[in-house]
């Protein structure tokens, strides 16, 4: 391989041999079992080993294990990421887009020119790529590098962009010359607004952007260069890299889409230095308001007849501190549709996000919203049982059904309200409070409500046979007891204290991969989903900083007054500064017996105060039986029936109750069989 004197070594992860032998993670882990020969690691930790890629390369052809040809730019790949930061790597993955484009550029504004080594890389990545498939070649390097960045950056879902892109084409039906992305990020909303207004136009569409992240603004530029959007000078493309809030980089500029989904929760936008700001025409946000900062700041960059179709967090639509600038938006017209979308259409995906349509000052508007009415549609509610995607999104169905309410064809899961009705002390404009349920929509939650309820109560009535059979022993023998402290001196088990967390990289949401799951301090049964990634639980695992599962292991929740016992079935788990991990030895204690045991009322009196609820266990004080590990086994046994039976009790509880709501919705609706 060649590389520049000094270089560091390129290495590879198990998940990387895996891609460049086309095989699964769970085959490269077994062939480091089975052959001596294997390579050794030379960096990472041993959750996360890092090989050699020469020294794995090499393995592979003498092994046979390469199921097909290796791709070149599979192979280059970890030499992208031996370069080091994500800045570095990002601006080289740019620089490809662009030089196969024919755009030639130095780069972001002030940013650091190629070295040696870079430009080394770059001209072998351009002599492999077929002429054919150079887009092909960016957009394989783009993917990784988004994956192995994702924990850092939050990209727009192509079917949410496409959504997006349609809803705005529906409100603005005249000519579309610019489009605006005030946080356009890799420039996905961008891209979509080309492939609608671009193709076969004589004047090419103006593209507009800006971004905090000068490496994004520069994938950006090189997507639309790929795609045949840009011109070979970029002429039509204005993307900067910058705050824009504090510092516009578009100021006076006016757009006729505006397309945007920018960032939330934000305490830090700028709300002292820029109380004066001529964009809060409907009132200064407060600083826990930005969304409306960036809905301000979209209202004042709309051309006459403009569109903006921004994706905002629900809380929006509701939180006390922004019902004034919300009721200016309704009042001047520029607000017209608020459109509420199921959970999983973006990051955060346990969250249902919002989008709302702006419109320019006065310009009439379409879907039933004509500046004295707000178009509402809840399509969290989607009835049309067709495929889903990765997250569980029907997209042709809500798609479907927002093209129905804003071409004026369907109200489905729409209604239209007067804006004097919603100019209350509230200014409450969540879709969900003001959309009436349909009856096809409870019909279908009703079909599958039943369906897990039948499953829930046939697996508690297997477990209360096998638990009813049970018959307590005979005799007043009182059994020996141990201490989980006297336990530990003895080497039967080890006591791991869970730790403080880094919160700015703690996600919360769906799963994504190569992330591991945290656990809190709240009860075990109904944990919130949250996330850390997976090279950061490897670096607090080698260096101490975190506490890490292993299966078997028994969770315990300290806190007294969210005290619970759990047996590790997910690991690795990272556990927060109220949990511990009792890590036992097999060949002495069985886990389910302990952790029965543990959870036993009594232990939890003896073992604590409850003077206040912050009352923490003394793990050390709780006390099991002395019993003999077959003995163990058996009680164990039971208790993983005992656990089974309150996990589908708790669950059929909850079923039952959404039961019992959406019967209640037929029956208000006048809906249920009179007969």
């Amino acid at each position: 391989m060649s590389k520049t004197s000094g270089s560091p070594p390129v290495v590879v992860t198990l998940a990387e041999i895996a891609r460049l032998a086309g095989v699964g993670r769970a085959a490269v882990s077994n062939w480091r079992r089975r052959y001596d020969s294997f390579p050794s690691p030379v960096g990472g930790t041993d959750t996360s080993p890092q090989f050699s890629l020469p020294q794995v390369e090499e393995w592979l052809r003498r092994e046979n294990k390469l199921k097909t040809a290796l791709n070149p730019l599979d192979r280059l790949w970890p030499e992208y990421e031996s370069l080091g930061d994500r800045e570095t790597t990002g601006l080289l993955v740019a620089r490809v887009g662009l030089r196969q484009s024919g755009v030639e550029t130095a780069g972001p504004a002030g940013g650091p020119r190629l070295d040696q080594r870079q430009t080394r890389l770059l001209e072998r990545t351009l002599e492999l790529a077929q002429p054919d498939e150079e887009a092909k070649t960016f957009e394989l390097l783009l993917d990784r590098w988004l994956r192995t960045h994702v924990r850092q950056i939050t990209t727009t879902p192509v079917q949410l962009a496409e959504l997006m892109v349609q809803a705005a084409a529906m409100n603005h039906p005249g000519p579309v010359r610019s489009v605006l992305d005030p946080a356009c990020g890799t420039g996905t909303l961008l891209i979509a607004a080309g492939r609608r207004w671009d193709a076969g136009r004589a004047t090419r569409l103006r593209f507009l952007g800006q971004d905090s992240d000068p490496v994004l603004v520069e994938l950006a530029k090189a997507r639309l260069s790929v795609d045949g959007f840009a011109e070979r000078d970029l002429s039509n493309v204005s993307l900067a890299a910058g705050d824009t809030l504090r510092g516009d980089a578009h100021l006076g500029t006016q757009a006729d889409v505006i397309l945007s989904n920018p960032p939330s929760n934000e305490r830090d936008w700028g709300h002292a230095e820029l109380a004066t700001d001529p964009r809060w025409v409907y009132g200064q946000p407060p600083r826990t308001e930005p969304e409306l900062a960036w809905v301000q700041h979209a209202a004042a960059a709309l051309a006459p007849g403009g569109v903006a179709v921004l994706v905002l967090p629900p809380a929006v639509a509701a939180r006390r501190a922004g019902r004034r600038i919300r009721a200016g938006l309704l009042r001047s017209g520029v607000l017209r549709t608020v459109i509420a979308l199921p959970p999983g259409v973006a990051p955060p995906y346990g969250v249902g996000l919002h989008l709302w349509i702006l419109h320019a000052d006065g310009v009439p508007g379409r879907g039933g919203a004509d500046g004295r009415e707000l178009t509402f549609v809840d399509t969290t509610h989607a009835t049309r049982p067709v495929s889903v995607d990765s997250v569980g999104v029907d997209w042709s169905a809500v798609t479907e059904q927002v093209v129905g309410v804003l071409g004026g064809t369907s109200m489905l899961g729409s209604v239209s309200v007067p804006v004097v009705d919603l100019l209350d002390d509230q200014v409450d404009l969540t879709p969900a409070r003001r959309v009436p349920r349909t009856r096809a929509a409870t019909i279908v939650d009703l079909r599958r409500l039943w369906t897990r309820f039948d499953s829930h109560m046939g697996e508690v009535r297997e477990a209360a046979d096998a638990l009813s059979a049970l018959i307590p022993a005979d005799g007043d023998e009182t059994v020996p007891l141990i201490s989980v402290g006297e336990l530990e001196r003895a080497g039967a088990l080890e006591i791991r204290t869970g730790q403080g967390l880094p919160e700015s990289l703690v996600r919360r949401g769906e799963r994504q991969e190569d992330e591991t799951r945290v656990l809190t301090g709240t009860p075990l049964s109904g944990q919130a989903q949250l996330w850390l990634p997976a090279s950061a639980v490897a670096a607090g695992e080698q260096d101490g900083s975190l506490t890490v599962t292993a299966p078997q292991d028994v969770i315990v929740s300290v806190l007294a007054r969210a005290f619970d016992v759990r047996v590790e079935s997910d690991a690795p788990s990272v556990l927060g500064p109220q949990l511990s991990a009792l890590r036992v030895n097999p060949a002495v204690l069985d886990p389910w017996f302990l952790s029965g045991c543990l959870r036993a009322p009594a232990n939890v009196h003896r073992a604590g105060t409850h003077a206040s609820t912050t009352s923490r266990i003394d793990v050390r004080r709780l006390h099991v039986p002395r019993l003999s590990l077959e003995e163990q086994r058996q009680y164990g046994e039971v208790y993983r029936k005992i656990a089974v039976f309150e996990r589908e009790l708790t669950d059929m509880k909850t079923v039952g109750g959404e039961l019992s709501r959406a019967l209640g919705d037929l029956l208000a609706a006048g809906h249920l069989p009179r007969d």
